[in-house]
Formats: structure tokens, C-alpha cells, sequence
């Protein structure tokens, strides 16, 4: 391929990065768990996913700002993935990935409570 075609090539990707992980970021659409969970059982999921996370691939720090933006308000939460270089796909946070292209994937359990939480006794 010729110098202009490779130029050419590179600001489409550059083009395509910028868009792709300038896109803004949602809370997930309301979900119902398979069977009534209490706000216990959640936070004690949350806690087993965030903790193993790393082990199925990507960058520590990657994780590590995904779980701070799952754990904040959309404003901060779309300022930390975009200070962290996340390629937001799903406007959800349940599919991202690095620059490097690593993909992430994050249960809806660790971004919102269910329809179906009950109250801890």
C-alpha cells in the first residue's frame, strides 16, 4: 500500500478510537435477577465478581477504574473511563475494552440493584 493509503488508513482508526470511546455512558436498563435477592447477597456477589475480575484477563488498572466508575454517579463514572482510556461499546458498561483491545465484560449486578431486591431480615 502506498504512504497515502497507510495515512489514510490510520486517521480512520484514529477517527473511529475517538468515537467509539467518546460515547456516553448509561445506567443499565431495569433487570430482574433469576430469583429475589437481598441487598446482602448483591453487595456479596459484587464483591466475589470485582475481586476475581482481574484473573480473566486485562489491566488491573482497567478493572480497577471500571469498578470505580460502576460505583459512581454517570458524570464521574464518564469521566473515569475517558481518563482511562476505556472503549466504551455498550453505553451500559457491560462490554469495554483498552486500547490494546481487551475486552471486558461486566455482569448488570455489579452496575445496578435488581427489580427483584428485597429488604435484608
Amino acid at each position: 500500500m502506498n504512504k497515502d493509503g497507510d495515512i489514510k488508513k490510520c486517521l480512520y482508526f484514529s477517527f473511529r478510537h475517538i468515537y467509539i470511546s467518546a460515547k456516553k455512558i448509561r445506567k443499565p436498563k431495569p433487570w430482574k435477577h433469576s430469583e429475589a435477592i437481598t441487598r446482602a447477597q448483591l453487595k456479596q456477589m459484587r464483591e466475589e465478581f470485582w475481586d476475581t475480575a482481574p484473573h480473566y484477563g486485562g489491566r488491573k488498572e482497567i478493572w480497577d477504574a471500571l469498578q470505580a466508575a460502576a460505583e459512581s454517579e454517570l458524570t464521574l463514572a464518564q469521566a473515569i473511563v475517558d481518563s482511562a482510556g476505556v472503549i466504551v461499546q455498550s453505553a451500559d458498561l457491560t462490554i469495554c475494552y483498552d486500547e490494546r483491545g481487551a475486552k471486558y465484560e461486566l455482569p448488570k449486578y455489579v452496575l445496578s440493584e435488581p427489580t427483584n431486591i428485597i429488604s435484608d431480615s
